[in-house]
């Protein structure tokens, strides 16, 4: 059976403890807050203070670092790095490989494409309508074996 608490040094020397996320067994700082019906990848780490949503999806190899805020449905891709103190809204799509730099904020639906460098400081927004329907398009999941589908009521 793996550990659910694992201490990694960091480049100062100092040791950081990081228990193992329930959905997808990835790494989440003790002071970050992260959805039980999130998906953080065995090889993904949630730093401290960052908050990730209902339903989010975080890749292999990505990084949340600290005091990030990840929205409900949000789908991080592989290898993906969101700087510290950024906002990334509901419904956002960032492809792998994608580096978003401090104090970025995404808003609700957006997309970032894969490879892409957000510099520092950026704001990434849909308008209008577009942006509500972008941000409720992504389907909640589908409850999982056992559990109670509060949507159906019973006869």
């Amino acid at each position: 059976m793996a550990r659910m608490i694992e201490e990694l040094e960091d480049e100062t020397g100092a040791v950081i403890k990081y228990k193992r996320h329930v959905n997808g067994r990835g790494l989440v700082a003790p002071s970050a807050r992260v959805a039980e019906s999130a998906y953080i990848d065995a090889t993904a780490y949630v730093e401290a203070n960052a908050r990730v949503g209902l339903d989010a999806y975080v890749g292999a190899g990505s990084w949340i670092d600290q005091g990030v805020t990840v929205g409900d449905r949000t789908f991080i891709g592989a290898n993906v790095h969101v700087g510290s103190g950024s906002v990334v809204g509901s419904g956002v799509r960032i492809g792998s490989n994608a580096k978003l730099g401090k104090d970025v904020m995404l808003g609700n639906g957006a997309r970032v494409d894969r490879d892409a460098q957000v510099a520092s400081g950026s704001r990434i927004e849909l308008r209008g309508s577009s942006a509500a329907r972008a941000a409720l398009a992504a389907p909640l999941r589908a409850p999982r074996r056992g559990e109670r589908d509060s949507s159906r009521r019973a006869a």
